[in-house]
């Protein structure tokens, strides 16, 4: 569930960045928190053999991972270790989950490097390993009671991957009843993921926080996946326009709101009048702005519209290249059950894409607010059940929450980034995405 430790699908780090991976693609040595020098970590395979370590008086925190950890999963780890303190016991699982695999999904394709994991585990501050085996997890073989998803299961992630969902959520169950943790932390990379396993814990009353961090990109603005690794260089280039079209989205959301503050910031006054007033604000094209701003005044500009045609845009750019982006889906989602918002809405959503390059499927998202914000119809602000490590102080990146950016705001109209060279905008988000992958991290 870390770097999507659940999905299969999930972009879960394979490497530590792509400009920093080794000649031979092996992971590099992960850096080490100065305030949380690398200590051995304690590997155990079984329940029993976890129930035996002694337990801290503090708080126990838990990171789920499917392995083939890198430095999204780092950060998680090293969040959970703040968030742990020195008296607490952080808990990283590696499993990989067979339910969480559809028909012809790579299962027996997914990396195992399990020294390497343990490895990076430790210098991000973990105290335990806990790695158990397919049988020790499902003794007897696959379970025949599941934890349904319900209908937030079925759509997005869920429309394509029937059934991954509840796959997710009868380990994520099961490793929590089995770790024991005061604080269970996923990456809002995965962020359907992070938002069943939130609701799980609220409707069945489950005694743990949920933990929500900002998603690892890498220099390019790639979001962290194990899959990048199967990225041929041009396969990559194509990529990159997932996230610059959720960069753009973000980019002509802010410019638009910033028309809009101009327009109502200059009044309804006659065109001669508010060229004069614009002047005044010290435009340097009042005469061009001020059409922009009569433009602006004549009518709502409806956001969640706006969003969705920036994005698409570079999108169906992509779709032109070579290789091409097969675009799976793109959606503008109320957090709280992902479905659709309409024109009007006002408050947080997620922007989500999924789309493959080649054979290689990812999946991104983007926090967007609209309006004066409606906090409450957030899952992530329903009685408190979950909390944004970037908003608790838990890590020095900056998360998705405050990617509406005002960067982009100083210029009217920016044009969405072309995907003909996706890349990051000029201006990178005003707080840089980090989200480390869920903990079951499944790669997308």
């Amino acid at each position: 569930m870390t770097s999507s430790p659940l999905s299969p699908h999930s972009d879960q780090p394979a490497e530590a960045s792509h400009q920093a991976r080794t000649a031979d693609g092996s992971h590099p040595t992960p850096p080490v928190d100065a305030s949380n020098p690398a200590h051995p970590a304690h590997l155990v395979h079984t329940a029993a053999a976890l129930r035996d370590l002694p337990r801290s008086t503090g708080v126990r925190a838990v990171v789920m991972t499917m392995g083939a950890l890198h430095e999204g999963h780092a950060t998680l780890i090293r969040a959970a270790r703040r968030r742990a303190g020195p008296e607490g016991q952080v808990v990283v699982t590696v499993f990989v989950n067979p339910l969480q695999f559809g028909a012809g999904e790579d299962l027996d394709r997914y990396p195992r490097t399990l020294d390497a994991d343990i490895e990076l585990a430790a210098a991000a501050g973990a105290d335990v390993v806990f790695a158990p085996s397919v049988d020790e997890v499902y003794p007897g073989g696959e379970p025949q009671i599941r934890i349904a998803a319900g209908p937030m299961g079925t759509l997005l992630e869920g429309a394509s991957r029937p059934g991954h969902f509840d796959g997710v959520l009868t380990v994520v169950a099961k490793l929590l009843h089995l770790t024991a943790p005061d604080l269970a932390l996923y990456g809002q990379k995965d962020a359907q993921q992070l938002a069943v396993i939130t609701r799980m814990a609220a409707d069945l009353d489950f005694p743990v926080e949920i933990v929500g961090v900002p998603t690892v990109r890498e220099d390019d603005g790639l979001a962290l996946s194990s899959r990048n690794r199967y990225l041929s260089g041009p396969e990559r280039c194509t990529a990159l326009a997932l996230s610059a079209a959720l960069f753009a989205a973000r980019d002509r959301l802010a410019a638009e709101e910033a028309l809009r503050a101009r327009a109502a910031s200059v009044g309804h006054h006659p065109a001669p009048d508010r060229a004069a007033a614009l002047a005044a604000l010290g435009e340097d094209r009042a005469a061009a702005d001020a059409h922009a701003v009569a433009y602006a005044a004549a009518g709502a500009l409806h956001g969640p519209a706006v969003a969705r045609a920036a994005a698409r845009a570079v999108l169906d750019d992509a779709a032109r290249l070579d290789p091409p982006l097969t675009l799976d889906y793109l959606a503008l989602v109320d957090p709280s059950d992902f479905t659709e918002v309409p024109d009007a809405y006002e408050g947080e959503a997620i922007l989500a894409v999924a789309a493959k390059v080649g054979s290689t499927r990812l999946i991104d998202n983007i926090r967007l607010a609209f309006g004066a914000g409606r906090p409450e119809a957030t899952a992530a602000h329903q009685g408190g059940a979950t909390t944004d490590a970037a908003n608790t102080g838990d890590t020095g990146d900056t998360g998705e929450a405050a990617d509406t950016a005002t960067s982009a705001a100083a210029a009217p109209s920016p044009s969405a980034p072309s995907p003909s060279a996706p890349s990051v905008p000029s201006t990178p988000p005003a707080t840089p995405p980090t989200t480390p992958q869920g903990p079951l991290g499944a790669p997308r």
